[in-house]
């Protein structure tokens, strides 16, 4: 294999993160199943200060902005920051943060809402980030959020030990291109306890049913959304 030019390599990686995009904005896990129930349980935004992590090409920011909220919107990866930009056109603010690391440009006390869809499962220790968060929000504020639902991460492991907390792999179809993709995957007692050790209750638990407005252009992945446990969803306040 020859050597792969830095600007190459860039150009690959930049297709890569659009064909994502693409696929995050119109399959049917995120357009009929986690978006709408992360804006179920975020309920009225209007006037609410929102904060965002991991936001990808900024759908679900729109969606917000567009319900009235002011989002700052966090993703770690500067083209998909870019995209979402692109897409936002100055209804919301986006930002390239790692979500591991301090969140410096968020003040104390500040923010109304935090929503992070489908991205807390990348995160190995959620401790920092959790208590970022308590202290980002307002007291009485709400932290909601989407990850792979445990089952499904202990059948990604082997059906290993349960009560681990470990990085599984699975692969996605982006246009053709079979890509892995690794996640922490952890029981329901450990969520549920870190929770509650950075100073949040827990409000709501939900394993919605997809929406479909119309006949699913997927009927097989629309079956498998209706009849497993694919996402889980999590409702906490600060206390």
């Amino acid at each position: 294999m020859g050597v792969v030019s830095a600007g190459v390599w860039q150009r690959v990686l930049a297709a890569a993160w659009d064909a994502w995009a693409r696929r995050s904005e119109y399959g049917l896990p995120n357009a009929a199943y986690d978006r709408p129930a992360i804006l179920r349980l975020a309920g009225h935004v209007t006037g609410r200060r929102v904060l965002e992590l991991g936001c990808a090409a900024g759908v679900l920011t729109g969606q917000l902005a567009d319900r009235g909220a002011s989002v700052l919107g966090l993703d770690r990866e500067p083209r998909m920051a870019a995209l979402a930009r692109q897409r936002l056109e100055g209804r919301a603010r986006v930002e390239v943060a790692d979500l591991e690391q301090p969140l410096d440009m968020v003040p104390d006390a500040c923010i109304d809402l935090v929503v992070a869809s489908l991205v807390l499962h990348y995160i190995a220790d959620w401790r920092p980030l959790l208590a970022e968060l308590h202290r980002c929000l307002v007291p009485g504020g709400a932290l909601v959020f989407s990850i792979h639902h445990p089952i499904t991460g202990w059948q990604l492991s082997g059906k290993a030990d349960y009560h681990r907390t470990e990085l599984v792999s699975e692969q996605y179809d982006y246009d053709g291109q079979l890509v892995s993709v690794q996640m922490y995957r952890r029981p329901v007692s450990a969520i549920f306890r870190q929770l509650r050790g950075a100073g949040f209750t827990v409000d709501v638990v939900d394993e919605p049913q997809p929406q479909a407005a119309r006949e699913p252009s997927d009927p097989e992945v629309m079956h498998i959304l209706r009849t497993q446990p694919v996402f889980l969803f999590i409702r906490a306040l600060r206390a």
